[in-house]
């Protein structure tokens, strides 16, 4: 019995590295075909998410604008009557106004 446990301790140390292998392809398996954790999936939300940061950074820069310019209504007479001549369509009494519509 011997020469078979010698025999055995050998092909076990010889194909040790078999179950590393095996453990290894299914994790990456899992990682590939698993639709939870999924490469093609975690890409696409990526994808969403650059997507949404560009929308709120261009968010950010219009109500920026627009705060400034409220800020320029509230402390200056001439943008004030100037938006309230292009918003209400006022005009004064020897101006023409012509409307352009897309």
């Amino acid at each position: 019995m011997g020469r078979k446990t010698k025999k055995l301790s050998f092909w076990v140390r010889r194909k040790s590295h078999l179950p590393v292998i095996i453990i290894g392809t299914l994790i990456v398996m899992l990682l590939v075909f698993n639709e939870d954790t999924s490469v093609k999936l975690n890409m696409e939300y990526q994808n969403q998410i650059n997507e949404l940061q560009r929308q709120i950074k261009l968010n950010n820069d219009s109500a920026e604008y627009y705060r400034l310019r409220r800020h320029a209504i509230e402390t200056g007479q001439a943008d004030l009557e100037q938006v309230a001549r292009e918003q209400f369509h006022m005009q004064r009494p020897s101006e023409d106004i012509y409307l352009i519509s897309d």
